[in-house]
């Protein structure tokens, strides 16, 4: 069996390639602003035995951010309230104020699970609410991120957690038909036996 490759095949396969990753990236960059447009958060936080809070949902939300806090009294009996996107602002400012000065525990190493109130909201969605230069300094910041980990029990908290090390930890690529591919730098290979 004869194979024919014209100069037309190649032209048009090229020319249908350069077509599908145009349109590939065109996709990637509306999802991007999508994120970019609708940061806030939607959090349900708990508190501990221990006193310190733990966040146990976390959603991304078009609405304003807003969070549902369960507390326990001293009887045993759970009480539920709402924060506005106003009063969770004013509570991750304040907070931020005080590990700007040193005095939060968010400076310090996790030394259980959970977090004061203040510390728990700013660990959440400190950019949601203060916005992404604030969150990208308290990015940088070793003991901020354990106690991020430490202070947020959620599965949408994990799971953005485990794709931002997975893009981080090595080279791969996706193509076009949807797949992945990783590269090795420890692969060889040889020519002409």
């Amino acid at each position: 069996m004869k194979h024919s490759i014209s100069a037309r095949n190649v032209i048009m396969g090229t020319a249908g390639l350069a077509v599908l990753s145009a349109l590939s990236g065109c996709q990637s960059s509306q999802d991007e602003t999508k994120n970019e447009e609708a940061p806030n958060k939607f959090l349900v936080v708990e508190q501990q035995p221990n006193g310190k809070y733990v966040v146990i949902e976390e959603m991304p939300t078009t609405g304003p951010s807003r969070a549902i806090i369960h507390e326990t009294d001293e009887n045993g009996t759970v009480h539920e309230r709402v924060m506005s996107e106003a009063e969770l602002k004013a509570m991750a400012d304040q907070e931020y104020k005080k590990m700007q000065e040193g005095k939060s525990e968010l400076n310090s190493e996790p030394k259980s699970e959970g977090l004061g109130l203040g510390g728990t909201i700013l660990a959440a969605a400190g950019g949601a609410l203060l916005g992404n230069m604030i969150a990208n300094s308290l990015m940088n910041n070793t003991n901020f991120r354990k106690n991020q980990d430490a202070s947020n029990k959620s599965a949408y908290h994990r799971s953005a957690n485990q794709s931002g090390s997975k893009a981080s930890g090595g080279s791969s690529k996706k193509s076009f038909f949807g797949s992945s591919s990783s590269r090795s730098s420890s692969s060889s290979s040889s020519f002409g036996g």
